[in-house]
């Protein structure tokens, strides 16, 4: 065998995965980063009486927002309370 080629080849494959982690990472960065940053935006404009979804799925509107909880009415006079980090959408 032919160590050369074969060492050559070992070097172009492993200069490929680097390469290829390297823009899976970056790509990943920025996914994140672009999800907090809509995250924090969306702590931001939430207000009484916006229709928001939370973690489970569960639809609700906001009664009253007390530091970092939150009332959400879910159903006509069912009223919980939840953390405002646990708030996935607002309209």
């Amino acid at each position: 065998m032919n160590w050369e080629v074969i060492l050559w080849t070992c070097g172009t494959v492993a200069i490929l995965l680097i390469a290829a982690a390297l823009v899976i990472s970056i790509m990943s960065a920025r996914n994140m980063r672009k999800s907090r940053d809509r995250m924090a935006q969306l702590q931001t404009d939430i207000k009484v009486g916006a229709d928001i979804m939370f973690g489970g799925g569960i639809y609700g509107k906001i009664v009253k927002i007390k530091d970092d909880l939150i009332d959400v009415e879910v159903s006509k006079g069912v009223v919980i309370q939840i953390s405002r980090y646990a708030i996935q959408s607002a309209e």
